[in-house]
């Protein structure tokens, strides 16, 4: 899964330049979390367009051993108030979301599509939502509400999965040269942590 991630926009991409992508493996770390073994991998790739470094992503993916129970531990903590933001956007992902998001990203993990091997295999109580689209509706949400501004560097934390069906909230709060941004489920926990400079 897809944990979290840091980009760096570098310089501007011309239409129709020739865009090349190396890929290296910058760290691998394993730990034991609650959900059992955990091996988390940073994936560093540099972008460059006609030979002029554009783009400098890191990716931060987890890959857990394989879930033994049919469902995963109930959260015993109530969610806490919901921390304060300028700007809230509701959002709903529903499965055809999911499935198209899965289809642009070339995503064949059946947790985004198949409800029912999300819940028996996987133990979660829906279908997941991509931690990638939930990184571009941030995105999307900080360029709506600071509009004309170019991001310079984005990065992003998963916290908790979030799962389809019920509305979520994008939420925004400025700050010198960007903003913080956070994705909250209906309880209002935030399963998303990210920030946006321009």
């Amino acid at each position: 899964m897809w944990a979290g991630g840091r980009v760096e926009f570098l310089a501007p991409i011309a239409v129709g330049a020739a865009l090349t992508r190396v890929t290296t493996i910058a760290a691998i770390r394993a730990k034991r979390g609650a959900s059992g073994d955990l091996l988390f991998v940073t994936l560093q790739h540099d972008i460059t367009a006609d030979g002029i470094a554009t783009i400098r992503e890191e990716q931060d993916l987890v890959y857990r051993a394989a879930v033994t129970g049919s469902t995963p531990p109930a959260e015993s903590a109530p969610a806490p108030a919901p921390e304060p933001a300028e700007a809230i956007r509701r959002v709903t992902a529903d499965p055809v979301l999911l499935f198209r998001f899965s289809a642009l990203t070339f995503n064949a993990h059946r947790i985004h599509y198949d409800r029912d091997y999300a819940r028996d295999v996987e133990g979660y109580p829906g279908l997941v939502v991509h931690g990638p689209l939930i990184a571009t509706l941030l995105v999307d949400h900080a360029q709506r509400e600071l509009p004309g501004l170019t991001p310079r560097q984005f990065s992003f934390r998963a916290e908790a999965p979030m799962i389809d069906g019920a509305p979520f909230d994008l939420c925004l709060t400025k700050r010198a040269g960007g903003a913080r941004l956070s994705s909250r489920n209906a309880a209002g926990k935030i399963t998303m942590r990210a920030e946006i400079a321009f």
